[in-house]
């Protein structure tokens, strides 16, 4: 039997009659399993299709079986199964960091490659009271939340990440698990009292303490490490890649504008976003940067855009496109190339190789942000910025948008395919 408030989630998030696929994360362990169950039991009388997603991060001899036992629970119950794979040298230190990061990226990678949304995962209300006991003792993590963008970028963009068992318990989990006839592996790094969350595992697993857990949805945690704010519906929406903000902004609203205008992939830090809330508080206007963004603040707006600085002393190598292949340029536009032979590097230095009639285009958009607009050439050397093309052998799609309304709070729900 699903439990009423797994339930109460799936119908707050997901759209029924979607014809998109839900990812589940499924590690195998008793809640991802219980996770896939619940899904399942809401999803298949509404015609929903389910794809199941493992990641073997190569740390334990036995991960190659565990893919096994998950591919075999998906076949079991119907479901599609995809087995993912972190490859390559593991870091010496920092590892359960960096094998998050890696099992986001893939994740979100193979979400969205599958038409995916929502990726579903299944942390629970014990992984909240873990991660509170972790902050008592100096650590910096910050609780899970029902609903938010994936943290992976721009692997993660367009998906979203829903846990709908936060307000549930671990055991009441296993119990679920029992009735239903099921079995589990559990992980011994879950036990490792080298890293902090099995020290804050083992804490919490005294019989005072066990089931329980923080209910709720997690609210609290901020999105990209930013504190959470009252929003307010401010972005002007620009296809150049910037985004432009009233002057009132809030500081997480800048600070989320910043890294998204940059396509940065960390938050910009603390006092280097305090010292712009000072230059806005005394009320002159000011140029100053932040997280690789350039932040342009005159007696109104704040105009947000990628900082051309190093990134034009320093371009990065021109990137092949692939015809009919998404390609993420610069962590800001996604480019889809419509025949083979293009290539995209930076606009800087080539704006007087562009038509006539896109160096007049040109001149209406923000000069600092021009030279880091991308520009398509092929091997004849005829170039053409997409953005200011009437017509293009180039798709693009400016990401800086949709990134900050999704880091922002604004998509509350399962986005329409």
């Amino acid at each position: 039997m699903t439990l009423p408030s797994v339930i109460a989630a799936l119908e707050r998030r997901l759209r029924p009659a979607s014809s998109a696929p839900l990812a589940v994360a499924l590690s195998g362990g008793g809640d991802s399993l219980a996770l896939l169950l619940m899904v399942k039991a809401w999803a298949t009388p509404r015609g929903r299709k389910i794809i199941a997603l493992t990641v073997d991060h190569g740390l334990n001899p036995d991960s190659a079986d565990w893919t096994a036992f998950c591919a075999e629970a998906a076949g079991r119950l119907g479901v599609a199964f995809r087995a993912l794979a972190w490859t390559g040298e593991k870091p010496a230190t920092g590892l359960p960091a960096a094998a998050r990061a890696a099992r986001h990226a893939l994740l979100a990678d193979a979400a969205r490659e599958a038409g995916a949304k929502v990726l579903l995962m299944g942390h629970t209300a014990d992984d909240l009271t873990e991660s509170a006991a972790m902050r008592e003792d100096g650590s910096t993590v910050s609780d899970a939340r029902e609903w938010g963008p994936s943290p992976a970028w721009p692997e993660g963009r367009d998906v979203f990440i829903l846990r709908p068992l936060l307000g549930v318990s671990r055991a009441a989990l296993r119990d679920f698990l029992r009735d239903a006839g099921e079995t589990w592996i559990d992980d011994p790094a879950n036990a490792d009292l080298r890293f902090a969350r099995a020290r804050a595992r083992q804490a919490q697993s005294s019989p005072a303490q066990l089931g329980r857990g923080t209910a709720g949805g997690g609210g609290g945690e901020s999105v990209h490490g930013l504190p959470s704010t009252i929003l307010r519906m401010v972005p002007l929406p620009t296809s150049w890649g910037g985004l432009t903000l009233p002057r009132i902004a809030s500081p997480r609203e800048i600070g989320v504008a910043a890294l998204c205008a940059a396509g940065a992939a960390r938050p910009p830090r603390s006092e280097s976003l305090s010292r712009i809330i000072d230059g806005l508080r005394r009320g002159d206007p000011f140029v100053a940067s932040l997280a690789g963004a350039r932040i342009d603040v005159d007696w109104t707006e704040i105009r947000v855009m990628r900082e051309a600085g190093e990134f034009t002393r320093r371009p990065p190598p021109a990137m092949d496109l692939p015809p009919g292949h998404a390609v993420v340029w610069d962590g800001r536009f996604e480019l889809v190339a419509s025949r083979p032979g293009l290539k995209v590097r930076m606009l800087a230095g080539e704006a007087s190789r562009l038509p006539p009639s896109q160096q007049s285009r040109l001149k209406t958009l923000p000069p600092a942000a021009r030279p880091t607009l991308p520009l398509i050439f092929d091997a004849d050397g005829v170039v053409s910025c997409p953005i200011l093309a009437e017509r293009s052998s180039t798709r693009v799609r400016s990401l800086a948008l949709p990134r900050f309304e999704a880091a922002t709070g604004r998509v509350e729900s399962e986005p329409a395919p």
